[in-house]
């Protein structure tokens, strides 16, 4: 079994914001600006024996964007996230990274361009202490094979401060999970994914179970994820939750998109509003207010509603 690396290298700092130093000219645009796509997908289709559970998919996700995903039970969502993390693959259409085309994506290649998910059951190990839970599967190690632990210890205490908002005395990165809220267990898992590099985190269903403090504490975790450079999707029942943090809000109907609704534009009672009627009648009667373009991006076809 391992050891503890007698020879710890305290230069090693947590990579989870953007970089200060870059001049200003160098900074990234405010999200949905960008003509950069950070991922997409065509034309994307699935069947399960015989029932066509997605159908001619197609949507972009921006850096530094956090796209919201609605839908009711059996919209395909759940198949949508495991095709864009590798567990399942499209009968039809292609995945895209930073604009080149990805074939036969599985869990470890989607890893390895940067997919991290956070799922509803918070999978962190209870018994164990944060910063196990932290480096869980990839632990800091020396040039022998060594844990460099002291290491682990040490950055730990640093995200708990500056990316969790743990203030508390009684944490420390020997606090086992079990004494975290659900609110709390949701940060570190999403810490997490931003300390190992992630560019795209997908949060299934993060707020399932939560009180409303502990709500509010992870909607703050979701938007540090946007202020750290990176890109989410959030998928969640409650629509308040989502348009809360989202800068667009896809709906998904029957396994295709009914509409992408920008929030700087569309307030959250005429979201609500499309919701109820697509769900009336599949449909929505105002899809033309946002004409796609032969790049795949959206022109306004009416003047905002409400003040970005």
């Amino acid at each position: 079994m391992p050891g503890e690396d007698p020879a710890q290298d305290p230069s090693l700092t947590p990579n989870i914001a953007p970089d200060a130093s870059a001049p200003a000219e160098a900074a990234a645009p405010p999200a949905g600006t960008s003509g950069d796509v950070r991922l997409e997908l065509r034309h994307i289709s699935k069947s399960f024996g015989g029932v066509n559970v997605l159908k001619d998919v197609s949507l972009q996700l921006r850096p530094r964007e956090v796209l919201g995903l609605l839908g009711d039970n059996g919209a395909g969502k759940s198949t949508l996230i495991k095709i864009i993390t590798g567990v399942h693959q499209p009968d039809k259409g292609e995945i895209l990274f930073d604009g080149q085309a990805v074939g036969a994506l599985d869990v470890q290649k989607a890893r390895d361009l940067g997919v991290e998910t956070v799922f509803q059951e918070r999978a962190l190990a209870e018994q164990l202490p944060l910063w196990r839970n932290i480096f869980m599967g990839r632990p800091l190690t020396g040039r022998l094979g060594f844990l460099r632990t002291n290491e682990m210890r040490r950055l730990t205490a640093g995200l708990m401060g500056e990316s969790m908002g743990f203030t508390s005395a009684m944490l420390t990165p020997e606090s086992h999970v079990a004494g975290l809220s659900g609110g709390e267990r949701q940060g570190v898992a999403i810490v997490r994914a931003l300390h190992f590099e992630a560019d795209i985190i997908i949060l299934d269903e993060p707020t399932m179970g939560l009180s409303l403090n502990e709500t509010e504490k992870l909607l703050h975790f979701v938007e540090g994820i946007r202020a750290a450079g990176r890109s989410a999707i959030f998928i969640d029942h409650n629509i308040f939750h989502v348009y809360s943090v989202s800068d667009r809000i896809v709906v998904l109907d029957r396994g295709r998109i009914a509409g992408e609704f920008p929030t700087s534009r569309y307030s959250l009672e005429e979201v609500m509003g499309i919701m109820r009627e697509v769900a009336a009648t599949s449909a929505y009667t105002e899809a033309e207010r946002y004409r796609p373009t032969e790049a795949g991006t959206a022109i306004p076809a009416a003047e905002p509603r409400r003040p970005s």
